[in-house]
């Protein structure tokens, strides 16, 4: 029988039974992206090094140009010029400027650029400044994007490209991530071929395997397949004896029913213990989490549309457990072009198309019965409802996770 926990009790099991921390490894800058960082990364030096110049014009002494206009220009001689990559020759003398090109480093005294815009050249040694300048116009100071000890980046973050160009801002060539899980994958069923072969008869192809697959590596985790697995209780647990040696977590597909030859939990249960057998959620009701010692192992409902929603429900919670991820899972508002029915007593994962039109975003639902992965594919993101929810009319505005 079932002893079924509401998504919220599920959540909270894993978070406290299924997350032991994977070790820390170092990986090329380069290869970063995606990764989970492990440690706060904070800076050693001062980005940028040196005060510089946001534009292609001329520093100055801002006090030296108040004042001025275009019928008034301030006349400063200029002094030398600064060359990109290259200190200044010396300080900014009073009364005088020096150009500077984007990003040039400003000579002591120099507390300003005047945009290149508003000035002119005389040919004679002096520029004309037309505009005046307020003390910091356009100038970055040294250390105005980090400086020593300043937390750049904290751990918990799913590395990004940005990320990695300010770890490269900072010289960070080596970067602690944590190790991605190894999660091990059975399909069980009689009725099950692999995706190569032709089905015949009452067969149908392995779906959940290549979905599984590439769901977890898309969360954050290493994946290693045990194929196909006859419903044999023997034959089960010797392959989830052999997975549970080599894998961090195991991931059982079908099997998680309570008809006579749904064998998963007994299963599990002689190799350790049931957390529990159940969730309040559609689809994915007969969902199982144990623990085979120390070994997390789900059974999950063979079809593929209720393994999805429950692996990237609650398995993601635990491979982020594991390596350490926070997760944002940030919804957006869509309108609904039709009406949902709902008040199973359960939660309701419900897979929809996204559309935009006159800057209103829309979203229709999928129907669809948990066997039929095509309508799945087709999906954009997906709306959960509340168990208490009794349905929600055309039009209502609602949350949407985009994937």
């Amino acid at each position: 029988m079932f002893t079924v926990r509401t998504p919220e009790e599920a959540v909270e099991i894993i978070r406290a039974n299924c997350c032991r921390k994977t070790h820390t490894e170092f990986v090329p800058l380069a290869e970063c992206a995606g990764r989970i960082l492990a440690e706060d990364i904070p800076a050693q030096e001062y980005v940028p090094g040196f005060d510089r110049s946001t534009v292609d014009g001329y520093a100055v002494r801002a006090s030296d140009t108040f004042g001025c206009s275009d019928s008034i220009p301030a006349i400063l001689p200029a002094t030398f010029a600064v060359e990109m990559g290259r200190d200044p020759e010396g300080p900014l003398p009073a009364g005088a400027c020096v150009y500077v090109p984007t990003g040039g480093a400003l000579p002591d005294g120099a507390d300003a650029v005047v945009m290149i815009e508003y000035t002119e050249d005389y040919g004679d040694g002096t520029i004309g400044i037309m505009k005046p300048a307020s003390p910091g116009a356009n100038v970055i100071y040294k250390g105005d994007d980090v400086y020593p000890g300043k937390v750049v980046l904290t751990a918990g973050r799913r590395l990004i490209a940005q990320d990695a160009g300010a770890l490269a801002a900072m010289g960070v060539l080596s970067v602690p991530v944590s190790a991605r899980p190894v999660i091990g994958i059975l399909s069980t069923g009689d009725e099950l071929v692999p995706p190569s072969e032709v089905p015949s008869g009452g067969q149908i192809r392995d779906v959940n395997s290549v979905l599984l697959d590439v769901l977890c590596r898309e969360i954050g985790a290493q994946t290693k397949s045990y194929g196909i697995i006859r419903d044999d209780a023997g034959l089960l647990t010797d392959a989830l004896e052999k997975a549970i040696a080599e894998c961090d977590a195991v991931l059982i597909s079908g099997g998680s029913s309570v008809g006579a030859r749904d064998a998963t939990a007994e299963v599990i249960e002689r190799r350790g213990r049931l957390l529990f057998h159940g969730i309040a959620m559609k689809p994915g009701k007969p969902t199982i989490l144990g623990l085979a010692g120390d070994t997390p192992v789900f059974g999950l409902p063979g079809h593929p549309v209720a393994a999805f929603f429950i692996t990237r429900l609650f398995v993601r919670e635990m491979i982020a457990g594991m390596t350490g991820e926070i997760l944002q899972d940030l919804p957006v508002k869509a309108r609904l072009t039709e009406a949902i029915s709902a008040n199973h007593g359960r939660s309701e994962a419900i897979g929809v198309r996204i559309t935009e039109e006159n800057g209103q975003r829309y979203a229709t639902p999928i129907h669809t019965k948990s066997g039929l992965i095509s309508s799945l594919a087709g999906s954009d993101g997906f709306m959960l409802i509340s168990r208490d929810c009794e349905g929600l009319p055309a039009g209502t505005e609602t949350d949407i996770f985009p994937y």
